[in-house]
């Protein structure tokens, strides 16, 4: 499956970024790029979205993402007859998800880095890995309410009937 390709860009743009970011920012301190807005803040997540500690759960944790990557996987082999924004939506979810478990198994913790804002209300930091994942998300929701009901209903059965 050639859609594969975005999951395997968004996996190593993910992280080539945090190596680059863990390479040349220190802990804590934030750089500014574009003024207060927009700033690059080098800090490791030990939680889950937006921060939420997952204290002595991380292998359970982990073992459910890695459970949610090939369900993932599976939704993708089946959506393969569908619309590529469909696959598109799909693989980079599967990419950012595959990034952000590499962090966990690899040091225990995510590296997140943008950091969005004004002044001292500050969006959650993150990185590109949660920006593939949040904007298959969003494709995948918007393509549910584009594409022609009838049309969803072939492509699922005529991925069903190819197992």
């Amino acid at each position: 499956m050639r859609i594969l390709w975005v999951s395997a860009l968004v996996v190593a743009g993910d992280q080539l970024s945090k190596y680059v970011i863990k390479a040349n920012l220190s802990l804590h301190s934030p750089v500014p790029v574009l003024g207060d807005f927009f700033r690059l803040t080098f800090v490791e997540n030990s939680g889950i979205a937006f921060g939420i500690k997952i204290g002595t759960a991380l292998p359970l944790f982990t073992g459910l993402s890695l459970l949610a990557v090939g369900i993932i996987t599976y939704y993708l082999y089946q959506a393969r007859s569908s619309h590529v924004a469909v696959q598109t939506a799909l693989a980079l979810i599967l990419g950012g998800a595959i990034g952000n478990i590499i962090d966990r198994i690899t040091y225990g913790r995510v590296v997140d880095f943008l950091d969005f804002g004004i002044g001292t209300y500050r969006f959650y930091i993150f990185n590109l890995a949660d920006s593939a994942v949040t904007v298959g998300v969003g494709l995948y929701l918007l393509m549910s309410f584009l594409l022609p009901q009838e049309s969803q209903e072939a492509e699922i059965e005529a991925g069903q009937g190819m197992e």
